[in-house]
Parts: C-alpha cells; structure tokens; sequence
C-alpha cells in the first residue's frame, strides 16, 4: 500500500483553468489526462516525485456522472467552488480490500489523447463521500511504465498533507497497515473545528514550499 494521487475538483474556472492556475503556482504544465467513461468524468494530470501524480478533474454533462459515486463527488466538490476531493492509495490486492469493507470493486479507465488506455479498478468512493477524511483505494491494471506518475521531472515532490480528521478512524479504514502509506509524506492531522477531509498540501518546489 502507498500513497497513488491527489485529486483537486476544478472550480469556477474549470477544468483547463484551475490546472493552469495551480499549475503556475508549482512551476509546471498538466497534461490532458482524458475522459472517465465510465464514471462521466475528465482529468488533467501533473506527475510528481516517487511515484505520485496530482490530478484536476472535472464532471461532464454525462449520465455516468449522476450514477457513479466519483462523480457525484466531484459535482459535489464543484459546486460546492471547487477544491480538495481526496487522497488515494494503490494496493496488490484490492478485492481482498474489498472483502475486508464488505463492498465490491468497480472498473475504472480512460483513454489518453495519445489513444493509450489506462486501465484500474477502485473502491471506497462511497466512504469518501460520507467522510471525506478517508482516502479510496486503486489497484491498477497496467505497468509501471503507464502509471500516470511517469515523466514526472523530479522537481515536484509532495511533503506535506494537511488532514481534519481522526488518524486512528483513518487507519482502521486502512486496515491498520503495517507500512504507513503516507510514510514519506508528513502529516499534519488539523483540529476538528474544520470540516473532516483533505484541507491543504504543500509541495516542494525549485521556487520553495507552496501550499495549496
């Protein structure tokens, strides 16, 4: 188990918008990541340090987004101005997670603008949107070379996350890993006057920290 991504819901500005704004924060252009049929949904990806990826994503006008829990989430996060979704982890084996939280893995894909198509299954998404605080789960069906991480320049590297919520709920969530996924990546779990969820990052970048 290890930390995958990051996943931003554009706001007003939508999708192109908000990843060239934060992409001029950190020094760095997304890349069209492509649609999510399957969950009426579209991303733009900026790969990171260590194999993790940050991504803005956006909801289409589409039937799958009403039905799919991502994107009913993500509408949720944008109209609600848009902002942090979430924090995902990549495991081996994500049916045994699965039987573990009693509920059943669902397909994920999309096609790159190149025509590659990537390929994963997910879960979780559900408990996300009842508590934001708790990361979902991916398992992927491609190898390393097409993880969305790939080509990432090495001058971004995540180091920080900012929480609102209960670390030990968290990691019951986990199932109590003996390796914390978040292992290089520091944790500042916030007060509970906040809202539970994913509050801030900071990023280490050629320019120095920014917090987004």
């Amino acid at each position: 188990m290890r930390l995958d991504h990051l996943s931003y819901a554009a706001g007003p500005d939508g999708l192109a918008g908000t990843a060239h704004r934060i992409g001029e924060l950190l020094g760095e252009e997304f890349r069209d990541g492509g649609i999510h049929p399957r969950f009426g949904t579209r991303n733009m990806v900026l790969p990171l340090s260590q194999g993790t990826y940050l991504e803005v994503v956006e909801v289409l006008d589409h039937p799958a987004s009403d039905k799919a829990p991502f994107g009913q989430a993500v509408r949720a996060r944008s109209e609600a101005g848009g902002g942090w979704l979430g924090w995902v982890v990549c495991v081996d084996d994500i049916d045994k997670v699965g039987r573990r939280l009693g509920r059943d893995p669902v397909q994920g894909n999309r096609h790159r603008p190149d025509g590659v198509e990537l390929r994963w299954k997910q879960l979780g998404v559900t408990g996300l949107q009842a508590d934001p605080q708790l990361p979902f789960f991916v398992q992927w069906e491609v190898g390393p070379d097409l993880h969305p991480s790939t080509g990432a320049s090495g001058a971004i590297h995540l180091d920080t996350l900012e929480i609102a919520g209960d670390p030990a709920r968290v990691n019951e969530w986990l199932g109590d890993p003996d390796v914390d996924p978040l292992d290089d990546v520091q944790v500042e779990w916030v007060l509970p006057d906040h809202s539970p969820g994913l509050v801030a990052a900071q990023f280490s970048t050629p320019s120095g920290l920014v917090r987004i």
